[in-house]
């Protein structure tokens, strides 16, 4: 098996020093040797500081190789001006602004412009619409600049209704983003929609039982999926294969990339009570979580300039990604760093859960469908596609705050014991794959044979 990782080259000197290693250190050369009576191969480039390690024992080499650690920073300020970023410097952004023309948010809004104000005491809505959204085109051109070249915006939404001098209405916030992110020139992809049910006995709007003055409830909310430029690519092979590392499972797939989501109520416990979202209108951990792995690598930096609780930089760091969250309320603070503590045990929760998931998937699929072409390289259960081969969710170890507004994420580079095992009796043989090959060919060649016919 074979393992790489960037160390410093003090670090592989006394590596070699320590265990009597001769290495010809005029370019990539390996030699054969022994360590501990068992056999190895080490191959070295001095300029990349990269070290692969050869060896049939993968557990003797574990001390040798870095934990990967990620980064993540809260700015206590206005994003409408992210003059700490630099341009191109984001790789995805996931967030959700304050809703225009929704109460709880009218304060804010009008503390950006005593124009907004104004008009809410005038009654005048649409007035009221179009200036809380000028506000907001303020942190959409900041997230154009900052997004690097193939970036992704994903933005969650929800449209308003409003009762105003007893005339209601819906107000598009959806459309109105949409339209000027466009403008910006960011190249729209397809949008998700996703169930917010809510449960209120009074959520019924109008009239009750009599028509025509009942209301439709809005139950869903909008992701607004947006690119800056081209797709993105990934050209050195260390892009490619951290990118084949991030990837997610087949059936993961199917339905993460649908453009309708009705099953994130549930799927993960929320790290705050229901109180403490509520006041920040935050969505749920399993909104970030996905998107972030849908649209990113591991080492990317995710960017959220609307924080609120926190909930896009946990699931940052539930998916070993870097990030950056803009808040203007300071009074969040507490609540924020008072849960940094748990989001290592939650996070291994919702690793195992995706495992546990992929198993169970695993076994049923076996039973209806037959054997696996592929395994994954590294817990050895079976894969559906090749892409999947080379998939490994890293467990977070430990969090460190670093000062008062940054921390530390820590990761294992092993997969997780509990979930390695070998299935061979679930994966086709090499007979196996030949003769389905001989099959899919005899098939293809009677097709061919009958067409000829006509």
């Amino acid at each position: 098996m074979v393992s790489e990782n960037r160390i410093e080259k003090s670090e592989i000197n006394a590596i070699l020093e320590q265990h009597q290693i001769w290495l010809d250190t005029g370019g990539k050369q390996g030699t054969r040797a022994d360590l501990r009576g068992r056999p190895f191969c080490i191959c070295m480039s001095f300029d990349d500081l990269t070290i692969l390690i050869i060896s049939p024992e993968y557990e003797i080499f574990s001390n040798w190789r870095k934990n990967m650690i990620t980064k993540h920073k809260i700015i206590f300020g206005d994003s409408n001006s992210m003059e700490e970023l630099t341009d191109e410097s984001i790789d995805l952004v996931v967030t959700s602004p304050p809703y225009p023309m929704i109460e709880m948010w009218d304060q804010i809004f009008a503390s950006q412009n005593e124009k907004i104000g104004r008009a809410l005491k005038k009654n005048d809505g649409p007035a009221a619409f179009e200036l809380m959204h000028q506000e907001l085109d303020k942190v959409w051109g900041e997230l154009y600049r900052v997004l690097k070249e193939g970036g992704i915006a994903c933005i969650n939404i929800g449209d308003a209704t409003r009762t105003i001098n007893s005339h209601f209405a819906l107000y598009t916030n959806h459309s109105r983003i949409h339209a000027h992110l466009q403008k910006l020139g960011f190249s729209a992809l397809p949008p998700i929609l996703w169930r917010k049910q809510t449960n209120a006995p009074n959520k019924f709007m109008g009239s009750g039982m009599m028509p025509p003055g009942a209301y439709i409830t809005l139950e869903h909310e909008y992701i607004l999926m947006l690119r800056k430029g081209n797709k993105k690519e990934f050209k050195t092979n260390e892009e490619k294969k951290i990118r084949r590392e991030s990837s997610f499972f087949w059936e993961e797939r199917n339905v993460w990339f649908s453009d309708v989501w009705i099953d994130l109520k549930g799927t993960s416990q929320n790290l705050f009570d229901t109180k403490i979202r509520g006041r920040s209108a935050a969505y749920p951990f399993e909104l970030p979580y996905r998107l972030i792995t849908m649209f990113s690598i591991k080492g990317d930096t995710i960017l959220d300039p609307f924080f609120g609780i926190g909930t896009t930089m946990y699931a940052a760091m539930a998916t070993a990604r870097n990030s950056i969250g803009y808040e203007i309320d300071r009074n969040l603070k507490e609540q924020i760093i008072s849960k940094f503590s748990g989001i290592v045990d939650f996070s291994n929760k919702r690793i195992e859960e995706r495992l546990q998931k992929h198993l169970v998937f695993v076994d049923d699929r076996f039973q209806t469908k037959g054997k696996f072409k592929y395994t994954n390289n590294y817990y050895l259960f079976p894969v559906i596609t090749r892409q999947e081969t080379d998939l490994i969710i890293n467990e977070l170890l430990s969090i460190d705050q670093i000062d008062l507004d940054s921390f530390e994420v820590t990761y294992s580079d092993k997969p997780q014991k509990e979930y390695v095992g070998a299935w061979d009796e679930y994966i086709l043989s090499d007979s196996d794959i030949k003769d389905m090959k001989k099959r899919i060919a005899s098939k293809k060649r009677k097709n061919y044979e009958q067409q000829q016919l006509f």
